[in-house]
């Protein structure tokens, strides 16, 4: 394996072609005719063999820096619910980031709350493109299939409404997060102005675009969202609510009748 400060221009051919036949994103077919589409962009810690650990030490990518904790987890209880499908990232963010559009200039982080990335220090143009080609543009390419195909069902009148699943971390910089949930939405508030009524109704501590805002140009939802006509939300999940396989299960269960609620109220 190469080192892990070297980058993927100098691969051989046999390690080039594994990545290659890598799948870059996690696929879960849908078990019935089920409009929603889930997205978890950060599901994923792990790195292809290639990459090695980019330069960084193995505690790194349990950390919040490398992945959204929990989120796949209840991405993947809420497309069981639902008998939806889901299109889930496999590769950490550290990677490349998923939720950017290809010209972003975050889309590879150099540095992630603190941490120097030593192996995306010298990412050049060659490398981006390889990256982008290899894991961005699949993933994306499945989001868009998937899309196609709950169109062509034409069971359900509001079309594809796509939800998007992340993580944020109990406390930034030392200062206490108060939400438990954030509902992240730019120009369509078609499905995030209900939930986030139906959410405080349930109990929960609600922040509206809390701690991010959904507004950056090419993003996940802006590209097949907006750009698309569809409705959708990003929503955000306080971490400490979700750490372990059991409590994101249940927090999924918690949510699950909320969105009900929300969906329907789309109908009115």
């Amino acid at each position: 394996m190469l080192s892990t400060f070297r980058l993927a221009a100098a691969w051989a051919p046999a390690e080039y072609d594994k990545v290659m036949t890598d799948p870059a994103f996690e696929r879960i077919a849908a078990a019935g005719p089920s409009a929603l589409l889930l997205l978890c962009d950060h599901a994923a810690n792990a790195l292809p063999a290639a990459y090695g650990r980019l330069g960084l030490t193995r505690e790194l990518f349990d950390t919040h820096i490398a992945y959204d904790i929990g989120a796949a987890h209840v991405t993947r209880a809420l497309a069981e619910a639902y008998g939806a499908a889901a299109v889930l990232g496999r590769w950490s963010r550290l990677l490349i980031d998923l939720n950017r559009g290809p010209d972003d200039p975050t889309l590879v982080m150099k540095l992630s709350d603190g941490s120097i990335i030593p192996g995306n220090a010298s990412v050049d143009a060659a490398e981006m493109a390889r990256r982008i080609a290899l894991f961005h543009a699949p993933y994306h390419d499945a989001i868009a299939t998937e899309i196609d195909r709950i169109l062509n069902l034409g069971r359900d009148r509001r079309g594809p409404i796509l939800i998007s699943m992340h993580s944020f971390t109990p406390a930034w910089k030392g200062k206490p997060r108060p939400w438990e949930v954030g509902v992240l939405w730019d120009r369509d508030g078609r499905l995030a102005g209900p939930l986030m009524v139906r959410l405080r109704e349930a109990g929960f501590v609600v922040g509206d675009n809390e701690p991010y805002h959904d507004a950056l140009e090419n993003d996940g939802l802006n590209r097949h969202g907006t750009k698309r006509g569809l409705a959708h939300v990003l929503i955000e999940m306080r971490q400490d609510l979700i750490g372990d396989e059991k409590t994101a299960r249940e927090f999924a269960m918690r949510l699950k009748p909320v969105l009900d609620a929300a969906l329907d109220d789309m109908e009115r």
